[in-house]
């Protein structure tokens, strides 16, 4: 946006002082949008990206981009106004106006917030919703992108695929997932031994401040932009789009999925795995599924073991031979596809599904609580064998096992806010669903995960219990009785970078405009 039409805002400004004065009976909400109204850009009308309760829409819009049903009840607090941007002239009129009047702002990608703290508050507040921003422009020459904040991981997979066979980004596998917050809070996928996180991989971006500028890496400086690349973008600012590093991949590369039981020696298997899966060659990723089946009416543990080879099958066979033998992986349970054609297997797709099932921005909803831990040990098989006793004890658990090592190892922790490199086996990730409604079946799917995560402290990080910020979880500390939690989850999640992260937001947004339950505070708590 021109800059001369910026300058104009500080007179709007005086305009809306007076028109709050002359209007003093005039409710929040009136107040708000007639502020919009005067902040936004003439050529690009804000009024119909505005929507309010007693707009028709306004309810199809707050649950569009809504992943879990615990915020979906009568009970949950909704937003004043959404304002789903469709300029950046509507994001810098939000900012002011929100600012001014003293609203809260939650500013939603893709909805994936697992508390969901992008489009929920305690207090009053509005919704930036970004989802009409999903430009993607790719510079095939240069092997780099500019992706708006609102775009979808399968909207820039797809375009990717479209540019090129030998292109990727390493980023996560589920195609709804907003690449302004997933990237801002780490973004992790199957490309990771090779290439490193998502954040790994930007080299620009464009944020809106507090005070409703538009700022590049250049202006914004490198302490804001190391910042916004794993501390999460919400705490500094509105990401605009960032400019990300294509990575090269192999025209053809491998996939298998195999599963295993308790009753197939699935212990002696997990446990190889646990020897290996940080170590094994940077091109093969694994991911080791753990979860509670049944074979004829008796529970049972089934593994389920993903992999990604960037390269031909013929060549996989050695390494697996060599390092998991266990496993037993044969021909048949490989397929050579395209990288693209990988993604939508890691994502449940069939095979054989159109790759313009990616920009399907619809999915199921379902009642969920995640959680996450980090391993620097190895686990023993006596140590395996109690934790599926335990699973099995709590019914329909399921974990995700994703091996860390290589590329990620070399990379130092202090590089971006992200620290968890080098010395991580693998993370994981706790997953519990459930559909019934009430506060029964919350409180009991709620417990179920936690106690879980309780019996895994003797094989998880310690002191600090590490988290994947990605993963949000409000059990390991929130904001909600002011900023005394904030080092206990800020040092669960960011470690050693917890204060530098701190000074950044102190220089970027001092007056805390930019928070949520578990945002970083403008100065270090006591």
């Amino acid at each position: 946006m021109k800059a001369s039409w910026f300058c104009m805002l500080s007179l709007f400004s005086v305009l809306v002082f007076s028109i709050s004065w002359a209007v003093s009976d005039s409710s929040a909400e009136e107040l708000f949008l007639i502020c919009l109204s005067n902040h936004a850009d003439p050529s690009n009308p804000i009024s119909t990206s505005i929507y309010t309760p007693n707009n028709s829409s306004f309810l199809h819009v707050l649950e569009s981009y809504k992943r879990n049903k615990r915020f979906m009840t009568a009970e949950t607090p909704k937003p004043l106004v959404i304002v789903a941007a469709s300029h950046v002239s509507h994001i810098q009129a939000a900012v002011v106006c929100s600012k001014y009047h003293g609203l809260e702002m939650r500013i939603r990608s893709g909805g994936h917030d697992y508390e969901g703290l992008s489009y929920v508050s305690t207090v009053t507040f509005i919704i930036l919703d970004m989802f009409n921003l999903r430009s993607i422009v790719i510079d095939e020459a240069s092997e780099t992108a500019w992706v708006e904040a609102g775009a979808t991981l399968g909207e820039l997979y797809y375009a990717i695929a479209n540019k090129s066979k030998i292109l990727a980004f390493p980023a996560g596998v589920c195609p709804t997932l907003g690449t302004g917050g997933h990237f801002s809070g780490g973004g992790y996928g199957n490309l990771m031994r090779k290439y490193g996180l998502s954040v790994d991989n930007i080299i620009d971006a464009e944020i809106i401040n507090a005070n409703g500028t538009v700022l590049n890496r250049e202006s914004m400086g490198e302490d804001l932009f190391w910042a916004i690349r794993g501390g999460g973008g919400a705490s500094f600012g509105v990401i605009l789009q960032w400019r990300i590093k294509l990575v090269p991949v192999p025209e053809t590369v491998t996939y298998f999925k195999v599963e295993r039981t308790l009753e197939e020696g699935v212990t002696d298997i997990a446990y190889q795995w646990i020897q290996v899966a940080d170590k094994l060659p940077e091109e093969l990723f694994i991911r080791a599924q753990p979860r509670v089946g049944q074979i004829d009416d008796k529970k049972t543990v089934t593994v389920s073991f993903i992999g990604l080879f960037l390269g031909l099958a013929e060549d996989l066979f050695p390494v697996m031979n060599r390092s998991i033998p266990e496993l037993g992986l044969r021909l048949k349970d490989c397929k050579e596809m395209s990288w693209i054609e990988t993604e939508l297997a890691f994502a449940g797709f069939p095979e054989g599904t159109p790759l313009d099932v990616l920009l399907n921005r619809t999915t199921s909803v379902s009642y969920f609580k995640y959680k996450s831990d980090y391993v620097r040990e190895p686990i023993s098989k006596a140590g395996l064998e109690m934790i599926w006793k335990e699973m099995m004890e709590l019914g329909t658990m399921l974990m995700q096992w994703n091996p860390y090592g290589k590329r990620m190892s070399e990379i130092p922790e202090s590089a971006v806010p992200f620290p968890h490199r080098a010395g991580i086996i693998f993370k994981i990730q706790y997953i519990f669903f459930w559909q019934e409604d009430g506060k029964e079946a919350r409180d009991t799917g709620m417990g179920i995960v936690r106690r879980m995560h309780d019996f895994m402290t003797p094989y998880v990080t310690k002191m600090p219990r590490e988290a994947f910020l990605n993963y949000r979880d409000l059990d390991i500390g929130n904001t909600v009785n002011g900023n005394k939690d904030a080092s206990v989850y800020g040092r669960k999640y960011f470690m050693g970078n917890f204060q530098r992260l701190v000074r950044a937001k102190s220089m970027a947004d001092p007056d805390n405009f930019f928070k949520s339950e578990q945002s970083i505070p403008p100065h270090l708590p006591y």
